[in-house]
């Protein structure tokens, strides 16, 4: 199997195009025509995971923290980067990061978090704006079936947790074929009218090419008539953070506790207790300050979170619990999520997990 192949379903799952305009995410090292002779998930693609990874045979590390992630000018070894990145290109070892696109799907590392809290009735915190657009096009009758299943095939036609969406007006298109065409149709030199449904699908931005490229395959006619247009509406399923709630209520404390127990934490650093009982949270792995007022809109009892700064905290105004469970503890769980969702994917296929503990962060 190509390391290409694997890459390919990686961003059919998190494209991409729905990462941070700060991020690196995608093949860091390596070459994607290279046969893959088995993966390791990780978190951070240090040069122990590296290490790790010539042991035990394998050339792919599927990563979720990016190795590079600003500019490198120099790359003699001085730092833990250029040495893992040294490392990497002298074992042949690809490297692929997966990172805030990945944080931006709603079964990513923040539907990871929610499902082992057992939340319910998850949905998208902050939804990205300008992730969708919608496709018109112009099909006979009795070919409509035809472009509308090539369409769905290809990605289009989902809102929310509804797939195969479509709408269809019946109409009275005309045409007429000039020297050198080949109508499916009609006649050379003579307007022909034929009925004609108007077929409008929702589609991702990032799939507009596949999915016109999939819907002219399948049309009929010689050329196409079709609109792209983007939308307003942002994409239910994509953006930054997740909302849900406990089965049951807690108080404060009792969360906080179950939070250590769940994620295994030496500690929680957390905005003072008010009382209220703890039932709708919102979350975001890694670095999520930035979702404060976000959370607060929404009706958040609580904010699990991690990289909260000391004024950051006073930004809850005492109206949720906020809780910074740190950085690593936060996505610790994405490593099982790749595994799972890879191994699934390539059941016969060599797909492992780290034994590295990658957290530069120690308490004492």
């Amino acid at each position: 199997m190509k390391i290409g192949e694997i890459i390919s379903f990686l961003e059919s799952w998190a494209h991409p195009s729905l990462q941070e305009h700060y991020d690196n995410a995608g093949l860091i090292t390596g070459d994607a025509g290279w046969e893959c002779k088995g993966i390791i998930c990780s978190l951070d693609a240090t040069e122990e995971v590296i290490n790790e990874a010539i042991g035990k045979k394998c050339n792919l590390i599927v990563a979720h923290h990016p190795i590079i992630f600003g500019g490198l000018k120099k790359i003699n070894g001085k730092n833990y980067v250029e040495k893992a990145v040294i490392s990497a290109i002298k074992n042949d070892m690809a490297i692929y990061a997966i990172h805030t696109n990945l944080d931006n799907v709603i079964n990513g590392v923040n539907g990871k978090m929610a499902a082992m809290l057992g939340l319910q009735n998850v949905s998208i915190l902050s939804p990205k704006a300008q992730t969708l657009k919608k496709l018109f096009t112009f099909v006979p009758v009795d070919k409509a079936e035809q472009v509308r299943n090539a369409i769905f095939a290809a990605g289009g036609g989902h809102i929310g947790n509804y797939s195969e969406c479509s709408f269809n007006a019946e109409g009275e298109g005309t045409f007429k074929a000039g020297e050198g065409a080949d109508p499916y149709v009609g006649n050379i030199g003579k307007r022909h009218f034929e009925k004609e449904l108007k077929v409008e699908v929702i589609l991702p931005s990032y799939l507009e090419g596949k999915i016109a490229a999939a819907m002219k395959a399948a049309h009929p006619y010689e050329e196409v008539a079709y609109d792209v247009v983007e939308l307003s509406t942002a994409d239910s399923r994509i953006g930054s953070g997740l909302l849900g709630e406990l089965p049951v209520s807690m108080d404060e404390s009792a969360f906080l506790t179950r939070l250590k127990e769940i994620f295994g934490l030496k500690m929680i650093r957390h905005t003072r207790f008010s009382g209220r009982q703890v039932r709708k949270i919102a979350l975001c792995g890694g670095a999520g300050s930035f979702l404060i007022s976000k959370a607060l809109a929404s009706g958040a009892d609580a904010f699990i979170t991690a990289d909260m700064k000391y004024h950051e905290f006073f930004d809850a105004n005492d109206r949720m619990l906020v809780a910074d469970i740190g950085h690593y503890e936060s996505e610790q769980f994405t490593i099982n999520l790749l595994h799972e969702v890879l191994e699934r994917k390539f059941p016969t296929f060599a797909v492992l997990k780290t034994t590295m503990e990658t957290n530069p962060v120690l308490y004492f």
